[in-house]
């Protein structure tokens, strides 16, 4: 699927309209890119089991197609598709941090290292359960840009490259996510982002 100019939807952060975000969903089951608001910054969705979606937005952020995306949820529940066992520290930090500004990578059944991120935004969260497809959202720039707060800075970035844009203004935190990887009982904070890396790894080892 490509695009001149994206379609841009705007939708209420506290109650966005259901038919709104399927039309948003819709563009990304059929191999679309869509960016759209989080706590953070503006992600920018693709179908996760679509190859040509996934090198479509390698090209348009300009990144090695070996480098992984993570996986956003809507749905804490739904890390049981992909992870046999949740290491006791990351379970800490899921009750502590999410929904919220954290990415944690965990070993996945396939012997992978897999990133999760359950975003604190209601318009984020419907979006990806109307998906209805597994969804990884890097920041909806190009690699070494800004990442964009609000609608207009994705467009100013990335008009003529993506499909739709989900507009519900800017976003709380202005900052990516902090990025956190979890093998057995080893945490290593791999970005520190919105959250900081002291009071993750406090959570992280709290009993």
């Amino acid at each position: 699927m490509m695009t001149t100019a994206p379609r841009v939807l705007s939708v209420q952060g506290q109650a966005p309209d259901p038919a709104v975000l399927a039309e948003a969903a819709r563009i990304v089951r059929h191999g679309g890119l869509v960016a759209f608001p989080t706590e953070t910054v503006y992600g920018l969705a693709a179908d996760a089991t679509n190859p040509d979606a996934l090198a479509r937005l390698n090209r348009v952020k300009g990144r090695a197609p070996e480098k992984p995306y993570s996986i956003h949820l809507h749905d804490p529940a739904q890390i049981t598709a992909y992870v046999d066992v949740v290491p006791e520290a990351a379970r800490r930090l899921m009750q502590r941090f999410w929904p919220g500004p954290l990415t944690l990578v965990l070993l996945a059944r396939d012997g992978r290292t897999v990133g999760f991120r359950l975003p604190d935004h209601p318009v984020a969260r419907a979006f990806l359960a109307a998906c209805a497809v597994p969804v990884v959202a890097p920041s909806a720039n190009h690699a070494g840009a800004p990442p964009p707060t609000d609608a207009t800075e994705v467009l100013a970035s990335l008009d003529g490259e993506i499909d739709g844009i989900l507009d519900a203004g800017p976003t709380t935190l202005g900052r990516e996510s902090s990025v956190v990887e979890i093998i057995g009982s080893d945490v290593l904070v791999r970005r520190e982002g919105a959250l900081s890396e002291a009071a993750i790894l406090a959570a992280a080892s709290a009993r």
